[in-house]
Order: C-alpha cells, then sequence, then structure tokens
C-alpha cells in the first residue's frame, strides 16, 4: 500500500510543480502586458486561468481522496495538508495575474502614459519570490523559504515607491489620473503575488519543520536580534 500511496503522491508533485509553471507564465505575460502594452498577452492570460481553475480543483479533488483512502500520517499526512494549502494560493496567484492583465489593457487606451520603471525592479523581485517559493517546495528547503518571506519586504517598500511616484504624476497631470489609477492597482496586484509566494514558503517551513509561523515574523526577527 506505502509504494502505490508513493506513486500518487509523486504524480501529485509533478502536478503541482506544472501548476507552478503556468502560473509563472501567467504573472510572465501580464506584466509584459502592463510593462509592454500587449493586450494579446494579456488576453492569453485571462484564457490560461480556466486551466488553472481546472487543475486547481483535480489537485484539490485528489488530495482528499489519498487523505480518506491512505489514511497517511506524519509527513505524508503534512504533506498533503501542505499541497492543499499550496494549491489555493497558486490558484488565487492566476486570478491576481488576471487583475494585471485587465489593468493592462486598460492602460493601451492611454499610449501617452508610461510605467514608472521601478515597476520593473518590482516585477523581478516578485518573479523570484515566487520561484524561490517553488524551489522551496520541491526540494523541502526551508532555509529558502525564510529567504522567501525576507524578500516580502522589498517588494513591499517598491510597491510603496511606485505609489508615491503615480501620486505625484497625478498631481501634476489631471490627466494622469485614470491610468494612474490602473497602474497602481496593477502594483498592488503585483505586491499580492509576492505576498501569496510569501504564504507558500510559510507552508514549505510548516512541511519541514512542523512550525506555523504565520503572523509571527515581526516577533520573530526580534527573537533574532535579541539573542545577537
Amino acid at each position: 500500500m506505502s509504494k502505490v500511496l508513493d506513486r500518487e503522491l509523486e504524480g501529485l508533485r509533478e502536478e503541482l510543480v506544472s501548476q507552478f509553471t503556468v502560473v509563472e507564465q501567467m504573472i510572465q505575460q501580464a506584466i509584459r502586458a502592463l510593462v509592454e502594452g500587449r493586450s494579446d498577452f494579456a488576453d492569453r492570460v485571462v484564457e490560461s486561468d480556466a486551466l488553472v481553475d481546472k487543475t486547481d480543483i483535480r489537485i484539490e479533488e485528489e488530495c482528499l481522496k489519498l487523505l480518506a483512502l491512505h489514511q497517511p500520517v506524519a509527513w505524508d499526512m503534512r504533506w498533503l495538508i501542505t499541497v492543499i494549502k499550496v494549491n489555493s494560493d497558486l490558484e488565487r496567484m492566476a486570478d491576481t495575474a488576471c487583475n494585471i492583465a485587465e489593468r493592462a489593457k486598460a492602460l493601451t487606451q492611454f499610449p501617452m502614459f508610461s510605467v514608472p520603471d521601478e515597476m520593473n525592479q518590482m516585477v523581478d523581485a516578485t518573479v523570484n519570490m515566487v520561484r524561490c517559493a517553488l524551489n522551496a517546495f520541491v526540494t523541502d528547503d526551508a532555509p529558502l523559504a525564510y529567504k522567501v518571506i525576507e524578500q516580502d519586504d522589498s517588494v513591499d517598500l517598491l510597491n510603496r515607491t511606485i505609489i508615491d511616484l503615480l501620486q505625484e504624476r497625478i498631481k501634476t497631470d489631471s490627466t494622469m489620473v485614470e491610468p494612474g489609477l490602473h497602474c497602481f492597482s496593477a502594483s498592488r496586484h503585483l505586491e499580492r503575488i509576492g505576498d501569496l509566494a510569501e504564504n507558500i514558503a510559510e507552508e514549505v517551513i510548516y512541511l519541514v519543520e512542523g512550525d506555523i509561523i504565520r503572523h509571527q515574523h515581526g516577533f520573530r526577527r526580534q527573537q533574532a536580534a535579541d539573542s545577537e
């Protein structure tokens, strides 16, 4: 029975990694649509969402089936619980990428508007968080997961910087109000993707170490500082 479970768990792992790949592509296409004004990329993002939704349901159903049929314990049970949560976060990432794509399509109506250069930095940092979260999950790498959590601060800072820049544009040029708000929304959605990558990192830490660290980041940082 354990060999059957191992085989099914491996198949589930492969399907989740494939879901990661699709979602990462959606994020990258949504950003290209935003930065380059490519509405065709935005359309691709929206079209991909249906596939992600179907895969999301299939993975969750498979996890529930394995929990019911095999009643796993210890690591296998924790792994399946983690997969359910990570799978949900990926589906939310895909929805958020669709939101960015919609803002990108709206911005095509304002060809004179340019996305702040800092958006590219934020994109690189956010996509790196997503990739590192995936690698941490696949390799059961808790230290890498902690690094993902630390990276979220830089994404938050870039988001605030972009919002400040957009506010200045809007103050000085009233024609920038509508495109500025679209870009503001896109930046907030990108920041949300970073938060979801952070959630995945937290689940990896739970998987590897058995610790639930949600809402404890500031407390843990203070503990580390006090111990120095």
